[in-house]
Parts: structure tokens; sequence; C-alpha cells
């Protein structure tokens, strides 16, 4: 009897079911938009300072790998980051790679079902995309309908699941607030395992825990460069006892981070005080922002403590084609979760950014 043809095609059945059906995470073209999707800097380098920089990367040696463990760049961002003596940093691809190492670091494949990550939705989506691909399972846990935090619901979640780790974006991602410290502290107390807080949003938040990293062995502080000016460089680091850094470090892989990314941000962290200014512009412009739209009456925007906001209208959908035919790009938020419903979320822009945004608004409504 004869084998069977080969196949015509690529073989997917290969590729895991899971895999094959989800769906990739989506960027929009935003060519010829104005850009309000993404939570950018909307702000370029000063032309002197890009050339400065631009000087600076031409004499790093490609032909070469990055070097395994850039101590003395660590040692400069833990300065400039205020962590405590005795803590440790790990460098990521951005802090995607970051929270990937530490779920695939803390899976349990030998346990029934996997480890559990726990978090609140809605939260930042690659949490519960990493944990299913790491062989995870994700709890979530809804927040109230004024998008603090369900402390009581939380407690009880990590009393049933007892998770291996529990991400926190503080502040919140697509939300925007500040969840209260005296419910994060009691969540702190109670869970088993890790408790990460994410504080990509740090530059316009003001409000760390980094100082708490000595007190809570359990803790894990996740930021990045990207929300502060740097997106392109895909720089993350993750802060925390040594302990937990030696093990996540086990699974990172040789020269994650490249030579440009490490240059880059190394002579940047000299000049770190254009990218706080840029940062401050960018609080006055989300004050601004927050006023104008709670001039609409068709509007509801949300408190912010980071560089965008989330706003409620009646027909989401249509308002944001409406927009983009105006050339205004945002992002719909209004179909990822229930507490979501007739939700978009506006970056902040450049003051004149920001006015064409509520001008092609206020056409619209």
């Amino acid at each position: 009897m004869s084998p069977p043809p080969p196949p015509r095609g690529p073989r997917l059945d290969v590729i895991r079911d899971d895999v094959r059906a989800m769906r990739a995470y989506a960027v929009p073209d935003a060519t010829g938009l104005i850009k309000l999707d993404a939570m950018e800097n909307p702000f370029a380098l000063p032309a002197d300072l890009a050339r400065e920089l631009g000087e600076r990367l031409s004499q790093v040696a490609l032909n070469r790998y990055p070097p395994a463990d850039p101590t003395r760049f660590k040692q400069r961002l833990a300065r400039v980051a205020g962590l405590p003596a005795g803590a440790a940093l790990m460098l990521g691809n951005g802090s995607d790679e970051l929270i990937h190492l530490m779920i695939q670091a803390c899976a349990r494949p030998d346990v029934p079902g996997g480890a559990v990550v726990l978090g609140p939705t809605p939260g930042f989506v690659m949490v519960e995309v990493f944990a299913r691909l790491d062989g995870c399972r994700f709890v979530g846990v809804a927040l109230r309908p004024d998008f603090e935090l369900d402390v009581k619901a939380m407690c009880q979640a990590i009393d049933a699941h007892r998770p291996a780790l529990l991400f926190i974006a503080y502040p919140n991602n697509p939300t925007g607030n500040l969840f209260s410290r005296a419910g994060l502290e009691q969540v702190l107390d109670r869970a088993p395992g890790l408790v990460v807080i994410d504080e990509a949003y740090l530059p316009f938040a003001q409000d760390t825990w980094m100082p708490q990293l000595a007190a809570r062995p359990n803790l894990v502080v996740l930021r990045t460069l990207s929300k502060l000016g740097l997106a392109g460089v895909r720089l993350g680091y993750a802060c925390a006892d040594p302990a937990w850094i030696g093990e996540f470090d086990k699974v990172r892989p040789p020269y994650n981070v490249g030579v440009l990314p490490l240059t880059a941000a190394d002579f940047l962290l000299d000049h770190f005080d254009v990218l706080h200014q840029q940062a401050a512009l960018i609080r006055s412009e989300r004050a601004r922002l927050l006023d104008a739209l709670r001039a609409q009456p068709q509007v509801t925007a949300f408190d912010s403590a980071a560089n965008f906001v989330l706003f409620r209208v009646a027909q989401p959908q249509a308002l944001f084609a409406g927009l983009r035919g105006r050339g205004i790009l945002l992002k719909d938020v209004s179909g990822a979760h229930p507490l979501l419903a007739g939700c978009l979320r506006v970056t902040v822009g450049t003051p004149q950014e920001n006015d064409a945004f509520l001008q092609a608004l206020g056409a619209l409504l």
C-alpha cells in the first residue's frame, strides 16, 4: 500500500490548537493620522540631542553581541530609578518580555491545570495572553463599576486560587486610575505568591511602590522606558529581591536587549530632565483634555493618572469611525470588557494634536 501523498500546503495542524484559535495582536496603520491610540509620548527629542544620540549610536559595534549582563548600565539605571539598597533589577525587551519571563518561570506543568495567574479585569491584556501561552490558568477579578479595585473579591479569589503570580497595573490600563494604596496593601498581605506592580505610567502618576521592596519580599516593581518617550527603544526593567531576579534570569534569553537600545538608554540617562519636562507638559495637557471632555454633555470622562483618558459615549464605534475619517486615531475598547461598554481611549498628544481631536469631537457630537 503506497503512503499518502504529502500535503500540498503548510501542515498547520502541528501548531497548538489554542494558538491557531488566537488572533494576533493588531496594530492599526496610522499613516496620515494623528496617532492617539497607543499611549506614546508625542514629543520627539530636541534636534541637538537627537544629533548627539545619532553620533553615539554610530560608534556602536554592531558586529558584536551586546553584553550578557550590562552591569554599568544597570547600576546607573538603578540610581536613576531609586532602587533600594539590597534590591536587584533585570532588563527586558520592553516590560512585555519581563511579564512573559516571570510567568514562564512560575508556570507549573506538573500541577493539574497549571499555576494560577491572577489580575483585575479590565487590565493589561498581555498578562492573560502570556499566562495562557505559558500553560497557566488566568483568573480575572472584575473591577467595581467605578473602576476601583474590588478588594473583597480579590482577596476571595486569592484564597480560592492561591495564585503564583498576581499582576496589578498602577495606574491601570485601560481605565487610567490609581487603585487605593490601602486596598493594595491588603492584597499584598493576602497573596501567597509574587505580586507584580506594573508602573509603566509612573512619569504621569508620580506615585511608586519602589520603596516598599525592602519590606515586602513578595513584591516586584515593573517599569518601562516606553511611556517616558522611548517606546521605540523597547527597554523595561523588573525590580525585586535578588533571589527572585536570580530565578527569572535563568529563563531570560541571552542577549535579550540589543546594543542600540542599551546605548540609546545609557545616553539618555544623562538627559532624563528633558523627558521629565515632556512628561510634565503631558500631565498639564491631560488636565486640559479632561476639562474639555467633561464640558461635553454627551461624554463621560474618567479620572486618569496616566497619559491617556478613557471616556464613554452613546455610540463609540460611530464616533471612532467619524474621528478616523477626520484624521484622528483613537483606541476603541468598548468591546474589550463589559465594564468598558461605550468607551474609547485617547492618548494625550501635543497641544496641537489635542486641539485637533477636540475640534473633531465637537463637530461629531
